[in-house]
């Protein structure tokens, strides 16, 4: 069996609908894809009845932009309750952040000589539930400002770049016990990648666990076998369970593709006791 528990479509930043998407998840063979676009469960539906039109099951997630101690940390959340209000009052705040800073990235990178209007950033983003830094960075593509996204990133938006610009993030043990509450299970995604590593040291998971951390994303693109076994570690000794995904963006992201990393079906199991528990 295999089981890929992080994926995004065109719904957040990826290029795959969420039906281009499972259908690309049955050529790659997997057998459990979650769906879990950027602060939003806006594809679910669509996700859903292509997964049973292709033969897999779908779990419904998403990833929610945080903060915590000061860094941006990314947390995976499984099979919330898509009603439950409070979530959804913090979900919206999140993406508004989003809308809220596109002027401002706009007028930062005008001041460099890239320019670019909100109606070609929104072209670009398409069905996304709002536009963000890759959508920027495909505008700039279309314009030919850059070749790809990681172009666009590495000179342009992300932190310490020109067109770099802040926004609000959820309170990191908060978004846990919101998604608890509402039915799900939380999972730090790729959690010692880029800068969330300076504060998730094992003492952070050790206080995360206790207000309702259930796994650890250990088996990334971003890290490295030792950074694995150490995770693989703390995530023993705190009873965390361990998961595994591609992260995959479609054409967004280059090296991420369809279960490129997979999670082991009895973590997955356990990840499903741990949501009825």
């Amino acid at each position: 069996m295999l089981i890929d528990l992080h994926t995004h479509s065109s719904a957040s930043d990826g290029t795959d609908s969420p039906s281009e998407l499972m259908a690309n998840a049955a050529l790659a063979g997997l057998d459990v894809i979650a769906l879990s676009d950027h602060d939003s469960m806006s594809g679910w539906d669509e996700a859903q009845t292509a997964a049973q039109r292709h033969g897999l099951t779908l779990v419904r997630g998403l990833e929610v932009s945080c903060t915590y101690r000061g860094a941006s940390v990314h947390l995976l959340g499984y099979e919330p309750d898509p009603g439950h209000e409070a979530m959804r009052a913090e979900l919206r705040r999140v993406l508004h952040g989003r809308v809220e800073r596109l002027p401002r990235i706009l007028r930062k990178l005008a001041n460099v000589g890239v320019h670019l209007t909100e109606d070609e950033v929104a072209d670009a983003a398409g069905r996304a539930a709002a536009s963000g830094r890759p959508h920027v960075a495909d505008a700039m593509i279309r314009r030919g400002y850059v070749a790809d996204r990681d172009e666009a990133f590495e000179r342009y938006l992300k932190p310490g770049r020109p067109g770099y610009v802040d926004r609000y993030a959820a309170d990191l043990p908060t978004m846990i016990e919101l998604i608890n509450d509402a039915g799900g299970v939380a999972v730090l995604a790729h959690p010692w990648s880029r800068g969330s590593w300076r504060v998730l040291d094992a003492k952070a998971f050790a206080e995360l666990r206790q207000v309702g951390l259930a796994g650890i994303e250990v088996d990334h693109v971003d890290h490295e076998e030792t950074k694995r076994r150490r995770l693989r570690g703390i995530a023993a000794d705190l009873d965390l369970v361990v998961t595994g995904s591609s992260d995959y963006h479609g054409d967004g992201k280059t090296g991420y593709y369809l279960g490129c990393n997979t999670t082991r079906p009895g973590e997955y199991e356990r990840l499903l006791r741990r949501r009825r528990e």
